[in-house]
Formats: C-alpha cells, structure tokens, sequence
C-alpha cells in the first residue's frame, strides 16, 4: 500500500490535463471555481474506479470503435476547452462570489474533461492491477486503491489550488492574466490534438 500511495503522488502531481485545467480556470476565474474543477475531476476518476472495478473500462479498451469515439469526443471537447481561452472576455471587476454558473460550469468541465478521456480508463486498468495481491479480492482492492487515489487527487489539487490563488494575487494584471490563459489554452489543445493520434490497442 505504501507503495502504491508513493507511486500515485507522483502521477497525481505530474503536469498534465488536469493541472493545466485547474491552472486556467483558477487563473481566470478564481479559488472557487478552481475548487470545483478539482472537484469534477476527482468524481470523473471515481467513475473510472467504479467503471475499472465492475469490468466495464475492460470492455471500453477491447472496443476499437467505443475507444474511438470516446477518443474523438474527449479530444474535440479538450480542443474547445482550449480555444474559449483565445476568445474575448468581458471586462469587469475579479469577484468569486459572482456568477454561480461559473462555478456548475467549472465543475461540468472538469468532470466531462476525465470520463471523456479513454486514456485515463486505460491507466486505472493497467496502474491499479499491479498492486492488487489478492486476486479473489480484486475488485474490492480495486475499489479502495481507486478511492486513494482520488483522495490523494483532490488534497493534491486543493493545496495547488491554494498556491494557483496566492500567485494570482500578485499577478492581477491583465496582460500577465491572458498570457496565462493563452499559453494553458494551447496546452489544452496540445493535448487534445494529442488524443486524437491516440492508437488503441483494442481488438
């Protein structure tokens, strides 16, 4: 178990999707709304535990033609992600406390973002079975790992949260602001250009 918490810290902390998403939605919009794409993401890796110990993300990688079209939604859909970044917005006040569609959006995002994502359902098949060692309870070890690894997620995007909000204090600016949007934005669609070449393994 140690072992496995170990392990996850560092994929959980390693730049990627997520942290690129958190990072742009926090920047523009605030604490908050980064608190709750931290959140979304986390509920979309508590599906993909519960879809990886019922079996179905198995079933998801031995499909080319489901892997496909996820692959294609989940890409199109990080590209979009991306491109709202390079779109005009409107000017105002920075209040946190506005808008609470913001912070439903925020969440939507980051949940559709990581069940949307074949790739993440490939990792949780391939990451959590090595550290399984009874296989009569593998699905409940599934299950539990899948859980550690959200928890683990979710402390991890809070404190980086934290960190994201007490920088953004000193970099209000506008010009600093659309860079930082821009260049996560290009992140975004980095990655979903990337998913689309995604080969799958299925047969």
């Amino acid at each position: 178990m140690l072992a496995f918490i170990i392990m996850t810290l560092f994929v959980v902390m390693s730049p990627g999707v997520d942290t690129a998403l958190i990072t742009k939605r926090t920047m523009a919009d605030g604490r908050k709304a980064g608190f709750q794409m931290a959140a979304g993401i986390t509920a979309g890796s508590l599906g993909h535990t519960i879809a990886s110990a019922l079996g179905l993300s198995a079933l998801l990688v031995q499909s080319a033609i489901a892997f496909n079209l996820i692959k294609w939604i989940g890409a199109v859909y990080l590209i979009y992600l991306g491109i709202t970044a390079f779109l005009p917005k409107k000017k105002g006040p920075v209040n946190e406390k506005q808008d609470p569609n913001k912070q439903k959006s925020a969440f939507r995002e980051g949940l559709l973002s990581n069940l949307l994502n074949p790739k993440v359902a490939v990792f949780f098949l391939t990451f959590l079975p090595q550290f399984v060692t009874n296989p009569n309870h593998a699905m409940l070890d599934l299950f539990l790992m899948g859980c550690t690894y959200a928890l683990l997620s979710i402390v991890w995007f809070v404190v980086y949260v934290f960190c994201l909000h007490f920088i953004r204090e000193w970099l209000l600016s506008p010009t600093v602001q659309n860079w930082m949007e821009r260049a996560t934005g290009v992140v975004l669609v980095g990655f979903g250009i990337k998913l689309l070449f995604t080969k799958t393994e299925a047969g």
